[in-house]
């Protein structure tokens, strides 16, 4: 069966389930998830209860799909996110993002947990991503055909990066700016891969978010990226790095990362 077929039948479930047409959305990395516990009037369904879509292996991220309501606007949660490690396939990684663009989504926030590289970078720090670099070596061009996209100059929206940043001023929220750089995974990086991103101009390092963002945007969608900084990266200290410390660290900025996604979407939406 075809891509299309496939998302028609998975736009048709969750339609069986909520009328809610939410024209902004979030995806959440990892230790993020409890935003989507926020909104109101949930509609909460299960991705291994959805038709072709992919099912998130990894621990801090709860595989459902939340539409709800923040201040009386409706927002679609995407409360997880599946990984190329996971499946070593584009099409089925960016499943979620031509979810989105079916169900009207035309702003989305990218989130993740990432290794700071920068040096000035600290575990808790959240950074807006101005830009990426992919090092995935994958491309969600090939997923589309030229004549279905418009390519855009800058994937990350300029006037939503502007907003956020005058928000988090507003909001006395501290926040980072940078380049985010997209890896495979699962292993983490070698300090001396670490020292090789830091000379190409990267600030932090995760397995996610470059992809999706490339395919929102040619579908259309204005982009917002935001990494909290968990760990970090290998060289920058002696400490050993786990999974567990990057949901630990997330956890614990939890209620600033909630305060500006909240101001976020009550302002652009």
């Amino acid at each position: 069966m075809d891509n299309k077929k496939k998302l028609n039948e998975t736009i048709k479930f969750i339609r069986k389930y909520t009328n809610i047409k939410p024209k902004c959305g979030i995806i959440l990395g990892s230790g993020l998830g409890d935003f989507a516990d926020s909104l109101t009037n949930k509609v909460i369904i299960q991705n291994s209860d959805i038709p072709y879509y992919p099912n998130s292996t990894v621990v801090g991220h709860k595989g459902q799909l939340v539409f709800g309501y923040l201040n009386n606007k409706p927002i679609l949660a995407f409360q997880g996110r599946i990984h190329y490690y996971e499946t070593g396939d584009l099409n089925t990684i960016l499943y979620p993002i031509f979810v989105a663009h079916q169900l009207g989504i035309q702003k989305i926030i990218l989130t993740n947990a990432a290794g700071g590289v920068n040096r000035n970078f600290h575990p808790g720090d959240l950074m807006l991503i101005k830009d990426h670099i992919n090092l995935t070596f994958e491309t969600a061009y090939s997923l589309l055909h030229p004549a279905n996209y418009s390519a855009q100059k800058n994937i990350y929206d300029l006037k939503l990066i502007k907003t956020v940043i005058k928000i988090a001023d507003e909001k006395n929220i501290p926040l980072r700016e940078g380049i985010y750089v997209g890896v495979k995974g699962p292993s983490y990086e070698t300090a001396s891969e670490i020292e090789m991103i830091r000379r190409i101009g990267g600030d932090a390092v995760g397995m996610s978010t470059v992809n999706e963002a490339t395919l929102a945007s040619l579908l259309g969608m204005r982009v917002i990226g935001l990494s909290c900084i968990t760990n970090y990266a290998t060289g920058v200290t002696n400490l050993k790095l786990s999974h567990s410390e990057v949901t630990e660290v997330a956890n614990k900025v939890k209620h600033r990362f909630s305060e500006l996604i909240t101001a976020i979407f009550l302002k652009i939406c």
